[in-house]
């Protein structure tokens, strides 16, 4: 069903950033009826749900190197799940827990099919923006034509750090709300081993360095040879969050031998990842939509942690922009997640 927006709300809309939140949110607009154009500065779908493809001499290794996994408590995200699961795009993962589920054949299965019919810039980064009587333009960088408008809205689904600066010029309140957020780096390692294992368990972390070992074979859809994502703990990334990529990998791979107590098989492939901005450092409540200015957020940060979180902020942030939720209820929310 679509529903037409209110007649002095906003037609055309841009979001910066088309990970999961923003993709929730372009949905929502488009389907009460508003036109919406994404930008972001990645080469295709993914974010944090992204995966890493490595060829090893025993056939090509896949890693979900962020998102390892996801739950779905919400009654209205386990609809959209469902959705998925009966696409083939996802699929319950027994070993990773009785609620986990996994992207069907790999994480960014559902972003990518989420992407599919949006009007998606790629490698396209938003340098900064500009209040004009016509509406908002954006400067994009890596591109040919450097700005990018006019628009009714912007909606930001970026980390807080990357929001901050192109906030503070335009509003005061949504620029604070995220300075005062604050994001953990985790550094992931994706090691491809040319035997299995000799453990049952598909996770298993527990100690300084360590936070968890994934094994990627044991999720649905899988192969290649054996495939396992390492996560560090936030404290041990914030304590090397500038170490070479290449001694980080060596780090936790002797984290999850000496977690083992036992020597490991060939190595085949190595490579470690650093997420800057992987998770909230802590809960937030704030602001979110500004529309004497026409300016919004979404991310997981705004609402919690995680790929629920993201789908939640941006169906929220979607219906304040197209009318669907009053300014006055949301003000009532936004006191109630503070209290």
């Amino acid at each position: 069903m679509v529903i037409a927006p209110s007649r002095a709300g906003p037609r055309r809309v841009a979001i910066i950033g088309a990970g999961l939140a923003g993709l929730a949110c372009a949905q929502r607009l488009t389907q009460a009826g508003l036109s919406v154009r994404l930008l972001d500065k990645g080469r295709g779908p993914g974010g944090r749900m992204s995966t890493r493809r490595i060829q090893t001499p025993l056939g090509e290794a896949s890693f979900d190197h962020g998102a390892t996994a996801f739950t779905a408590e919400d009654p209205a995200f386990r609809d959209c799940v469902d959705g998925w699961i009966l696409a083939g795009h996802a699929a319950p993962w027994p070993e990773g827990g009785a609620e986990a589920i996994v992207g069907l054949p790999s994480m960014n299965a559902p972003i990518k099919a989420l992407a599919e019919g949006f009007d998606i810039e790629w490698s396209a980064q938003v340098t900064g923006l500009a209040r004009e009587a016509t509406g908002w333009r954006l400067d994009v960088s890596g591109r040919g034509a450097g700005s990018e408008g006019p628009f009714d809205a912007v909606i930001l689904a970026i980390p807080p750090e990357q929001a901050m600066p192109l906030l503070a010029p335009h509003s005061f309140d949504l620029a604070v709300y995220a300075a005062m957020a604050r994001s953990e780096a985790v550094w992931s390692a994706m090691v491809a081993f040319d035997d299995r294992l000799p453990i049952k368990a598909s996770s298993l972390g527990g100690c300084e360095i360590l936070a968890a070992a994934i094994r990627e074979n044991s999720k649905p859809g899988r192969s290649g040879p054996e495939a396992w994502t390492l996560q560090a703990t936030s404290q041990w990334s914030g304590r090397n969050l500038e170490a070479s990529s290449t001694d980080v990998a060596a780090s936790l791979l002797e984290a999850l031998e000496q977690r083992l107590d036992r020597s490991l098989p060939a190595v085949l492939a190595l490579q470690a990842h650093r997420w800057r901005y992987a998770r909230p450092a802590r809960a937030t409540s704030g602001p979110i939509w500004r529309a004497t200015v026409g300016l919004g957020l979404c991310g997981d940060w705004v609402v919690g942690h995680g790929v629920e979180a993201a789908w939640r902020s941006g169906v929220r942030v979607a219906d304040r922009v197209s009318g669907l939720v009053s300014s006055a209820l949301e003000q009532v929310v936004e006191v109630h997640a503070a209290s």
